[in-house]
């Protein structure tokens, strides 16, 4: 079976959000089928206000992104977690 990389958009619930504790609770957060590829990015979006960019590898099967995205949403920091991008490996 062949992976996928899936980057994913994760904002935080405002501009005063500690962004390395975000970090630190995505990396805690991330389940089993997900592994964490490279450092996890911040982009500035306006206003002070910066997005997390995270790539994670999932193995493409049926619902392989799901567990990342209810995992990332379930931390309480984080405001939405969109997927921007998906590329096979």
């Amino acid at each position: 079976m062949s992976g996928v990389a899936a980057t994913i958009k994760v904002m935080p619930a405002d501009a005063d959000t500690d962004l390395n504790a975000l970090k630190e609770a995505i990396k805690a957060a991330m389940p089993a089928s997900g592994k964490l590829n490279g450092e996890i990015e911040e982009q500035p979006i306006a206003f002070g206000l910066k997005a997390l960019i995270v790539t994670v590898i999932v193995e493409d099967d049926e619902g392989g992104i799901e567990p990342v995205e209810d995992a990332l949403n379930a931390i309480p920091e984080a405001e939405s977690v969109s997927v921007i991008n998906l590329d096979r490996l």
